[in-house]
């Protein structure tokens, strides 16, 4: 469990913090303008040294969802032993937050597949370009509004044949 100075320590700095717990998972959550700032201040003045993961959900036709993308942080410290998720929502034709990387570089990767996987935007990323799929690929397949069995995309791959027609 977090620390209450922490959390305090956070909601002083940014009074428009959220703060929620879950079985024991504390959660903030963030305005997209301020997230950057937040796992700055996080990292500088808490000890988060370790950025766990970042992911995405789409929330397409939810009504309780600010916006449709929620962007999810998994930070730790690693000296306290302390757990805590970031969150921000986001939402437009074009999704964007500012990238993480000149904080953590391990989120060049992580952002890299929230981009190709749902296309949101990294503002500043030093190498934002697909990761899993093809370069040729246009679309994002984990939004919920990509049809399930694709829109009829044939890449080659020189370690999967074509089926004979």
């Amino acid at each position: 469990m977090i620390e209450t100075p922490v959390i305090d320590g956070m909601k002083a700095l940014f009074p428009g913090l959220a703060v929620s717990e879950f079985r024991g998972q504390v959660r903030l959550v963030a305005p997209p303008d301020q997230v950057h700032d937040v796992l700055e201040s996080l990292k500088e003045r808490f000890g988060f040294d370790f950025l766990a993961d970042v992911t995405c959900v789409d929330y397409l036709d939810r009504p309780d969802a600010p916006d449709r993308f929620g962007l999810v942080y998994v930070l730790a410290n690693t000296k306290a032993n302390w757990r805590l998720v970031v969150r921000t929502h986001v939402g437009g034709a074009e999704p964007t937050v500012p990238s993480a990387v000149d904080l953590w570089e391990g989120a060049n990767w992580l952002e890299r597949e929230v981009w190709d996987l749902f296309g949101v935007r990294f503002e500043g990323h030093p190498d934002l370009r697909r990761l899993v799929l093809p370069d040729a690929f246009e679309s994002h397949p984990l939004r919920k509004d990509y049809p399930l069995r694709g829109r009829g995309e044939r890449h080659n791959h020189p370690f999967i044949p074509r089926s004979q027609s």
